[in-house]
């Protein structure tokens, strides 16, 4: 019980990603079914983290389900935007040596951030019979590794982790990492901002980084 809640925001997460498709506490359930496949079927080794492996199992769950559901269209212009991306993608990766983001391909493109994760999950959900988890010939599970999108995003063992642990934090502690470290503000900036001191707020910092750590390797 206490893995299913403290993951149900992940769960929340993806389902809510795919909400334009279809309704967002439908998506949730077979989310939470993925998530206790999940919890079932792992087992800790170095190379898989639980949360990257949850992840698979609740997407697998949500595409499986919108992968049935017929009244799924989508239009002309999010499948040809999708076959630029994959163009794109190519062409940075092949230049650079190195896996484009979301923003660098929505700056080749020219369009929005939102447009080009669209044009993801579009194809995605076409193309989701080779994305859910499977068996080979022999029944044996293939490595989750092996089916990871190219251009998944934002699910790398790291920045989940954190994404997760930052969840954890007080809605002030929140308010705090995001003006320090997302609107790159000086302690005394924040200070003014949240009518404290700057001593007050480099002290509470500190405290919340190291919350973050001891969240992050529990």
């Amino acid at each position: 019980m206490e893995n299913i809640l403290k993951y149900e925001k992940l769960v929340n997460s993806i389902a809510s990603k795919f909400s334009y498709y279809s309704n967002f506490e439908d998506l949730k359930q077979e989310g939470m079914i993925g998530l206790l496949k999940a919890i079932q079927k792992y087992q800790p080794n170095d190379r898989t983290k639980f949360s990257t492996y949850a992840v698979y199992w609740i997407k697998g769950e949500i595409l499986e389900y919108l992968r049935k559901d017929k009244n799924i269209k989508f239009s002309k212009e999010i499948l040809s935007l999708s076959k630029k991306v994959d163009i794109c993608y190519e062409q940075l990766r092949n230049k650079w040596n190195k896996e484009p983001s979301i923003s660098e391909i929505a700056y080749c493109l020219e369009e929005s951030e939102a447009n080009i994760i669209d044009a993801i999950y579009a194809k995605e959900l076409i193309l989701s019979s080779d994305y859910g988890i499977k068996e080979d010939e022999d029944g044996k599970e293939i490595n989750l590794y092996d089916m990871v999108p190219y251009y998944e995003i934002g699910y790398q063992d790291d920045v989940l982790d954190l994404k997760l642990a930052l969840e954890e934090l007080s809605e002030e502690e929140k308010e705090i990492i995001h003006l320090r470290y997302f609107q790159e503000m000086t302690q005394s900036e924040v200070s003014k901002r949240l009518g404290t001191n700057q001593v007050q707020i480099s002290r509470n910092e500190s405290k919340i980084l190291q919350k973050l750590k001891e969240n992050i390797t529990a």
